[in-house]
């Protein structure tokens, strides 16, 4: 059991180690091995911090804003945040920021131990200009953590309350010492029947500390059961395809999803009944509903599929200010539950690319991802997303600010190709929801070659049909005398 817990924790580690790196068209960069042993060196202190936990949708929001001062002889660069071992694998969108500027570049971050017997990972953070002797800094350090709340009880009514249980440490965990520090958590609900160590409660909101000269790697564990009567959803996998069409002006979108509510489950068996009756008064419930996908306004064509057919069940609002597709699966998610489904929509190229002058350059402009826009959060374990280029696309680059896993380019066939399309795919780990605002950017060049290469084959195609139907009406196959 131990080796399997070991195995799981290297898995997780290289899925954000990889994630961790910056996007470009080249390979990703290999990671550096420290020993199990390895400490930071104590060449900071934390001259004061503050740590905001968010806990309104169904996964963990962490914000760090902490004043560093480099209290070594020569001058830093390199600032290090620690992860428990079962808890980096879940570690997603981490960003470092100067909190003073916060328009200039994220910070370079990457994991830098990948030792399974160790019970801490680390996180360096690389600063873009070094920290002199007794110089300071303001960094803004933000991240979420997904599949970290507990369902307590586990197991519910249909119609009972939810309650999550966060556990997690009153000190921010810091690999330097503290001078000042305090933690707030915000709650959805004033609704916390259960929680240790006494906190200063205001509303939903709770502050522990201020806490002084805290000592490097201290802990302070706590805990707090709240109400969470909503479906905590999360996607196991979302495959997003977009697919371009030049000669069509057409931009093809289709998402297959797979999800899990990760609430607490059904203590008895689903009863029909007793759900109808909700459906007039319609209180909170755990169970997943419905689901609401803006997509971008004059989008055409939508179509709703699960494993067993086209689902009615669905409406789609088009007008000049909105679109959105209001989805109903064929039956609620409850805790455990599980659903599958694809989506796809068509709209109008010309809003998403650009050719650019005096060259056969163009430039797509999409989202990384779209999908479901739902107050209580959804998590995504793995994203992949395929854009398919026109065919005779070449010299593709692409650039965007979510952490990729991995990239590759490949050809994708399809109806009436020769040598097939070019196909660009993405793989991302840990995201939420709000990574609907990480724009995609990919540039290729596509000549007048290569876009008239499809017309020309349809053209001979059609041409050779006729051909052959003349030859073969040409044919004497009468039976002489």
């Amino acid at each position: 059991m131990r080796s399997l817990n070991h195995i799981a924790t290297c898995v997780g580690i290289f899925t954000v180690l990889c994630a961790a790196n910056s996007n470009s068209t080249a390979p990703l960069s290999s990671h550096i091995i420290l020993p199990d042993n390895f400490k930071p060196p104590q060449v900071f202190k934390n001259v004061n911090l503050l740590r905001n936990i968010n806990l309104e949708k169904g996964y963990i929001k962490e914000r760090i804003n902490v004043v560093i001062e480099n209290t070594d002889a020569k001058q830093q660069r390199e600032y290090y945040i620690p992860f428990k071992a079962e808890l980096i694998g879940k570690v997603g969108g981490l960003e470092v920021r100067d909190k003073k500027e916060p328009e200039k570049p994220k910070f370079q971050a990457e994991i830098v131990e990948y030792d399974p017997y160790s019970p801490t990972q680390f996180f360096r953070v690389t600063l873009p200009e070094p920290l002199q002797k007794s110089s300071q800094q303001t960094l803004s350090i933000s991240f979420h953590l997904l599949s970290s709340l507990i369902p307590l009880p586990a197991s519910i009514k249909q119609d009972d309350k939810q309650y999550l249980l966060y556990t997690f440490s009153t000190y921010s965990p810091s690999a330097y010492p503290t001078q000042k520090q305090k933690t707030k958590i915000k709650f959805p609900t004033v609704e916390i029947p259960d929680f240790t160590s006494e906190p200063q409660r205001q509303g939903s909101t709770f502050t522990y500390g201020p806490y002084e000269n805290t000592p490097a790697g201290a802990e302070q564990d706590a805990s707090a059961r709240y109400e969470f009567t909503k479906p905590i959803i999360h996607a196991t996998l979302l495959e997003r395809d977009i697919e371009i069409s030049q000669w069509g002006g057409n931009l093809a979108t289709e998402e297959r999803y797979w999800l899990t509510n990760k609430g607490a489950s059904l203590a008895n068996h689903f009863s029909r009944v007793t759900w109808a009756t909700t459906q007039y008064y319609n209180p909170p419930t755990s169970a997943l509903r419905t689901l609401n996908i803006p997509l971008n306004i004059g989008s055409l064509n939508p179509y709703f599929i699960d494993d067993i057919g086209n689902v009615s069940t669905s409406r789609f609002r088009s007008n000049r200010d909105e679109a959105t597709l209001e989805l109903k699966p064929r039956y609620p998610v409850f805790g455990g539950w599980n659903y599958s489904f694809r989506i796809g929509w068509d709209a109008s190229l010309k809003g998403f690319l650009r050719t650019l002058k005096q060259s056969d350059g163009h430039v797509l402009k999409i989202s990384f991802l779209e999908g479901p826009k739902m107050s209580d959060g959804i998590s995504y374990e793995k994203v992949e997303l395929r854009v398919i280029l026109p065919e005779g696309a070449t010299n593709v680059k692409y650039q965007t600010t979510v952490p990729l896993v991995s990239e590759e380019i490949s050809t994708h066939k399809t109806f009436m190709d020769t040598l097939g399309r070019t196909c660009l795919k993405l793989t991302a780990m840990n995201l939420i929801d709000e990574s609907r605002d990480e724009d995609l950017f990919v540039t290729y060049d596509y000549s007048f070659s290569a876009a008239s290469r499809k017309p020309i084959t349809v053209f001979l195609g059609v041409v050779t049909v006729f051909i052959a139907a003349w030859a073969v009406g040409r044919l004497d196959v009468s039976i002489g005398k």
